[in-house]
């Protein structure tokens, strides 16, 4: 057993990079992963890893147990979970990564009823607008929106949410009403700038099937959505936003939709297409199972 945990020591610092930062995901000191990791290089003979102040490298012989071994540890983690979920309640931690909107404003409003259903399910909310990984962050299931889908992903439509451009009824009443996208160039417009790549988010319309991005002129800059929001209710322009944050607001009457339609649906945006994703097949245990099932129940059906 001790030669297992050493093994799962090695693996998770080359899986997270540090042995720090793989000492954690075994819930561990980076002391302990350490040691573990000088054992098994001790009883194999050799070295596994070059330790250095700026990075974590294999050695050739570490390379060639890597390739070995990293499928191992993932089969005991896996066995580990049936085993412990077997004849009874899913059970253990559970760690799900997403955007900060979607899981302020759609997770956390269906928690309670997971829990309460299922009290043996420890959960772990990493809400982040920065790029998850699967394995780095031990994550179970995240939740992305299409154009964050990587290959070898498995993953499952769970939502299409609409986007609203909106401001507040002062800042129209200011600046006026842009009736066409193309008048966004003459208005303050509140942007999104995307943490993993640092670029901000387009806005983008359909026109009759065609990809269509107006001319703008940014007049705020920022990386947390509800920060914009809050920043458009208080009338400092125009926003991009998803539905789940503005609807409240709208139907209150403290944002106004644009460029809607007479019926009052959106004529010309894009939908946000949300996904749960999985490692692999393989990371389909019962825990995630329920709750990937709860995700497509309790998500609503409109917006």
């Amino acid at each position: 057993m001790d030669t297992l945990r050493s093994i799962e020591s090695f693996v998770k610092a080359v899986q997270a990079g540090s042995i720090a930062a793989g000492a954690r995901l075994q819930g561990i000191t980076a002391a302990a992963a350490s040691q573990n990791i000088q054992r098994l290089e001790k009883s194999l003979g050799t070295r596994l890893l070059v330790r250095t102040t700026r990075k974590l490298a294999m050695t050739e012989s570490g390379e060639l147990y890597y390739a070995e071994v990293k499928s191992i540890v993932e089969s005991l983690a896996q066995a580990q979970s049936a085993i412990t979920e077997f004849h009874g309640q899913p059970q253990g931690r559970l760690r799900v990564g997403s955007s900060v909107a979607f899981g302020r404003h759609v997770l956390m409003p269906m928690i309670p009823a997971f829990t309460r259903s299922y009290p043996r399910v420890t959960l772990e909310l990493v809400l982040s607008d920065s790029s998850l990984d699967h394995v780095t962050e031990d994550i179970d299931i995240s939740i992305r929106f299409k154009q964050q889908l990587e290959p070898g992903l498995v993953a499952r439509k769970i939502a299409s949410v609409p986007v609203l451009f909106c401001a507040s009824p002062d800042y129209l009443q200011r600046k006026g009403v842009p009736r066409d996208p193309a008048e966004l160039s003459e208005h303050d417009c509140l942007m999104f700038r995307v943490p993993v790549d640092g670029r901000l988010l387009n806005w983008t319309f359909d026109r009759h099937g065609e990809l269509y991005e107006p001319e703008i002129k940014p007049s705020i800059v920022c990386n947390d959505i509800d920060s914009l929001w809050q920043l458009a209710v208080a009338g400092a322009g125009i926003v991009r936003l998803a539905a789940f944050v503005a609807n409240d607001d709208v139907h209150t009457g403290r944002l106004v939709p644009l460029f809607e339609s007479a019926s009052g649906k959106s004529k010309e945006h894009l939908s946000l297409e949300f996904y749960a994703c999985l490692r692999d097949k393989h990371a389909m245990t019962n825990k995630v199972r329920v709750f990937m099932e709860h995700l497509v129940t309790e998500m609503p059906q409109t917006w």
